[in-house]
């Protein structure tokens, strides 16, 4: 039998304060991270001033049923070297444009986020010759003929690496 008797644990203040910082320590340093992840990777901006965007709305309502009566069609292809878009008529008749943009958005980010102008290529095609990236694309596509909007647009498209 051994001479030197083990002492019995015991639970003392310290022993409390190092627990409590370490598990406040783990949550404000994950909050603080995903904090920084969100702000880092998403402007958050939707619209620049929510009151003004909300009386726009019914104008901008009005204006695409008004877009949608006319049965005017959009039909977009994207591969990585730059995009081809038709705009027709019921019956497959085409549409001619005086300008066609194509605004080029990512999901998530704003970094990526470019314009292009697509030049007509006859019987309401439109084309744009550009290195795409791969991955998630918002592009948006607006068609102004004679000062006025007659196609407005938003698709989302995954262009392949290939």
């Amino acid at each position: 039998m051994s001479t030197y008797a083990k002492k019995p644990f015991t639970f003392t203040g310290w022993h409390m304060l190092a627990i409590m910082l370490a598990f406040f320590g783990t949550i404000i340093t994950v909050n603080f991270t995903m904090a920084y992840l969100a702000t880092s990777t998403w402007s958050g901006l939707v619209v620049k001033n929510t009151y003004v965007a909300s009386q726009q709305f019914n104008g901008k309502t009005a204006a695409i049923r008004e877009m949608l009566a006319t049965g005017i069609a959009g039909e977009l292809s994207v591969d990585a070297k730059g995009m081809r878009y038709r705009l027709t008529l019921p019956e497959n008749t085409p549409v001619i444009a005086d300008s066609v943009t194509a605004h080029f958005k990512r999901p998530v980010g704003t970094a990526q986020d470019f314009e292009l102008q697509l030049t007509p290529a006859g019987d309401g095609l439109y084309l744009a010759e550009m290195d795409v990236l791969a991955g998630s694309w918002i592009v948006e596509i607006q068609a102004i003929k004679d000062g006025k909007m007659i196609m407005h647009e938003a698709k989302r498209i995954t262009v392949s690496g290939e």
